[in-house]
């Protein structure tokens, strides 16, 4: 290994705050091929127990820094082929730690279109500008201006000369990379961001208004106004300017450059000015907004990330025969009802809504629905007419013997999978509303195998994704789905290829043959039978099989998420208990466990202490699923209006989505309340992902309700804290 390459595994081993060593060990798991879910969960002794975030963001690390290496040594190439690389701007080039430091270094030997001072070089102007540079104390600079004269270069006047050589000067300047450095820090630290009105009859629903007039310092603007500017100039409605402290700047440039008295001090302040204004300050203002516009978009994406994970960690609501309702006002409701493996038991189609209103028909329908299929939850759709739906499934469910519940399902996407190829190939013989009816019903048996069949940037849970690096944000959310996926397992007898190509190491074509294989030959028995899938080669196996499970496997261990590399280790241990797989899950395993001494036992089976811990724990649980420790989603039995909201009202709701400013909540009618960031608690928080997350049940208060605007203004804080903050 290089001296490069160790030098560039200590910084990062530094940055993060880990081991050297494991940093190392890291690095070659990942260029070995291994996974990052399979490293996370079956290498956590080489990798002192990272997790899949801390893995993900030291490869991304090692990759920029590779990356940053190839560019500093292409640019050391293109400055040497010139003749102009000393050992000192070498030497400053590789110390650069980011790539906008290297380019500054290499930006005054770029090659440059046509520019005034490419002009004024021409006319052999490029030593008078360096004798004006060199800050003499004596002379005359008109009397020295006069030697450059040559009419057939159409330098004829003195001030041409000088307009010259001040042209070299003020590109001098603006190719400065400690000039650039200064003036870019300048600007974050004391510029603002103004912006104006440009056009306001394009923004007919005034959702840019508050920034028609606007302005803020750079230091302190949030990641959501940034991307909020963006969208009101893209879309032609604001004009977007960088207001930097011009007086500051010229200041620094007059003191870094004029370091003593100087007869030519006047020509070089106005070249400095001149740099400035017509060199520096566009390129630094585009710098900047690029460096504001990427950190906001970080931030948007880290939340819509945070988001997804949470909403694709909702427990499933096993083992029910569920009616999905997706609402609808002329088309009609669609209704589908699944059974407890998602099959499709029947479909229909009701107009209890506007126009038609044919409730008592409908009624008929959903009740027959009912106690044909013994359906024991209902799944409603919150799109259009949700709430008047709502209103009729609970007066149905009022007119039924036994107890049925009920409860409003997030059904973004839903459309955009029953349009999908995907879509059509699961239902071909079903129409587009009667798929979206199935995947709200089967979103809540089980929320992550239903919503890994549709593009994440679908799911609802995001703030200004449209307005994202599309690129940096299907990175993010892929690395979310397959880091969710591969902690939660997956049933290799029941899972559509959606889910499967998410298991690591499985490609969309290997997750399609192992489908294959089971719709031909039948359900699988063994993990060992996955060995003979087409494509699915050595390495992919082990990669994926600690991640599929076998439920009835007729070994114990492939319903685990033990992986069959450790089978040998596991049965070892088991034999020094004095029992064998049979135990697998049962009290007296559990019981017999307890006793271990996990340190003495991984030495004698030459494992590490992670790796025997995670043994144990998968015997004890050997179903275990993350999900089941998460609180199951409100189940409701009756309906409530806007009307009926009064502030102080207590109640309890589901956090449908967070953002920077706070946290969207569903409490049972038409329009999700917003908890402010200031009412999510009474000590200071940095983000609202600090305490509330998707999915959550929370106790909420009413603060205010404006019925004619729609909106709802929630707090989290009781009725005694708030007094205690007013």
């Amino acid at each position: 290994m290089s001296e490069k390459h160790v030098k560039m595994k200590r910084i990062i081993a530094k940055e993060q705050a880990v081991s050297e060593k494991y940093v190392h060990n890291l690095i070659e798991l990942v260029e070995e091929g291994n996974t990052i879910p399979f490293i996370a969960r079956y290498r956590k002794e080489l990798t002192g127990e990272m997790d899949e975030v801390q893995i993900r963001e030291i490869v991304d690390k090692w990759h920029y820094m590779n990356q940053l290496q190839t560019r500093k040594e292409e640019v050391v190439r293109l400055i040497d082929e010139q003749g102009k690389l000393t050992t000192e701007l070498q030497q400053k080039i590789e110390a650069a730690s980011k790539l906008q430091e290297v380019e500054d270094l290499y930006r005054p030997y770029k090659q440059k279109r046509r520019t005034k001072a490419t002009v004024a070089k021409e006319k052999g102007l490029e030593p008078f500008a360096d004798w004006l540079f060199s800050l003499p104390t004596s002379g005359d600079v008109e009397e020295e201006a006069k030697k450059y004269l040559d009419t057939e270069k159409e330098v004829s006047e003195v001030s041409d000369a000088i307009q010259g050589a001040q042209d070299i000067i003020s590109e001098w300047i603006s190719d400065h990379p400690d000039y650039r450095k200064a003036i870019r820090l300048l600007g974050l630290q004391e510029g603002k961001v103004q912006s104006v009105v440009k056009d306001e009859e394009i923004d007919e629903k005034k959702v840019f208004e508050m920034y028609y007039e606007y302005e803020e310092p750079v230091r302190s603007i949030v990641p959501h106004r940034i991307l909020a500017l963006n969208r009101g100039e893209s879309e032609g409605v604001l004009r977007i300017k960088l207001i930097m402290p011009v007086e500051r700047v010229l200041s620094l440039l007059q003191r870094k450059m004029i370091t003593k008295r100087t007869v030519a001090e006047w020509v070089l302040t106005e070249a400095i000015a001149d740099g400035y204004k017509r060199l520096i300050e566009p390129s630094i203002e585009r710098e900047i907004r690029q460096e504001l516009t990427s950190k906001a978009e970080d931030q948007a994406i880290h939340i819509f990330a945070e988001n997804l994970k949470q909403l694709l960690l909702q427990p499933p609501i096993k083992e029910k025969i569920v009616l999905g309702v997706d609402p609808a006002y002329r088309t009609g409701c669609k209704l589908a009802v699944v059974d407890a493996t998602g099959k499709v038991l029947d479909i229909a189609v009701i107009y209890p809504t506007p126009p038609r209103n044919e409730v008592e028909r409908a009624k008929e329908v959903v009740k027959k629905m009912i106690a044909k299929h013994g359906v024991n939850m209902i799944a409603i759709g919150n799109g259009t007419a949700s709430r008047e739906t709502e209103q009729f499934i609970a007066d149905v469910i009022t007119d039924l013997p036994e107890a049925i519940y009920y409860l409003i399902v997030n059904e973004a996407g839903a459309s955009v999978y029953s349009a999908s190829e995907l879509g059509r190939v699961e239902f071909p013989d079903l129409k587009v509303e009667e798929r979206s009816a199935v995947s709200i019903a089967r979103r809540i048996q089980d929320p992550l195998a239903e919503l890994v069949k549709i593009d994440p940037k679908s799911v609802g849970v995001g703030q200004y994704q449209h307005d994202v690096s599309q690129k940096k944000l299907t990175e993010s959310l892929s690395f979310i789905v397959e880091t969710v996926v591969n902690q939660v397992g997956v049933n290799v007898n029941t899972a559509s290829v959606s889910l499967l190509q998410y298991v690591a190491g499985l490609s969309n074509a290997v997750a399609t043959n192992i489908v294959k294989q089971r719709e031909e030959a039948g359900k699988f028995s063994s993990r060992a039978q996955l060995k003979k899938i087409p494509r699915l080669g050595a390495k992919t196996y082990e990669q994926c099989i600690g991640f599929l499970r076998i439920p009835s496997a007729k070994n114990p261990l492939d319903q685990t998420a033990i992986h069959p590399e450790a089978y040998l280790a596991t049965k070892q241990l088991l034999k020094e208990l004095n029992l064998d797989l049979s135990a697998v899950g049962t009290e007296e395993l559990k019981v017999a466990l307890e006793s271990v001494d996990v340190s003495r036992v991984a030495s004698q089976l030459e494992l590490g202490a992670p790796t025997i811990q995670d043994i144990i724990d998968s015997l004890v649980r050997p179903s275990r699923d993350p999900r089941d420790n998460i609180t199951k989603p409100l189940l409701k039995q009756g309906v409530m209006q806007l009307e009926d909201l009064k502030p102080g009202m207590e109640l309890q709701g589901t956090v449908r989505n967070v953002v920077d400013f706070g946290a969207f909540i569903d409490i049972g009618v038409k329009q999700d309340g917003l908890v402010h960031i200031s009412k999510l608690t009474n000590r200071f928080v940095k983000h609202p992902l600090e305490v509330v997350v998707v999915g959550e049940i929370v106790t909420v208060w009413i603060d205010s309700v404006d019925a004619h605007k729609g909106r709802i203004a929630l707090t989290m804080l009781e009725p005694k804290q708030q007094a205690a903050t007013s």
